[in-house]
């Protein structure tokens, strides 16, 4: 097996300074490092135990089946936020039948972006008998 140190989601936004401001001020990622000069320069943001980097330019939105999944300590925190920046929420916070809340999100791509708090007694954290 390849032995990997960390990874990380790479998106080329139609617009980089747009996505910057999205994912930086609006979401609220912090940076990890950014690259090069200008407008098309690149920036890193941490992802939890991965990162997100923006860097290039797409004359084209990412593919429709890509999404990020971003695990939150409290949707509902998470969604006031959101809408205090000025967010479009695409779905307000929901518990799913499979016990996870989840709220959506899109970036100015229209990238789909879940964000999931995990209820302390779901089965991801809590494993009966054990």
């Amino acid at each position: 097996m390849v032995h990997v140190l960390s990874g990380r989601v790479l998106l080329r936004p139609t617009d980089p300074e747009r996505s910057r401001v999205f994912y930086g001020d609006q979401l609220g990622l912090a940076v990890y490092r950014e690259f090069g000069t200008g407008p098309e320069r690149g920036t890193v943001y941490f992802l939890g135990g991965g990162f997100l980097e923006l860097s290039g330019r797409s004359e084209a939105p990412p593919a429709a089946d890509v999404r990020l999944w971003l695990q939150v300590p409290d949707v509902t925190a998470a969604h006031e936020e959101l809408l205090a920046k000025g967010v479009e929420i695409v779905r307000p916070p929901v518990r799913e039948p499979w016990g996870l809340v989840e709220m959506w999100v899109a970036d100015p791509d229209g990238t789909p972006i879940v964000l999931v708090e995990v209820p302390a007694d779901h089965p991801i954290r809590y494993r009966p008998g054990t």
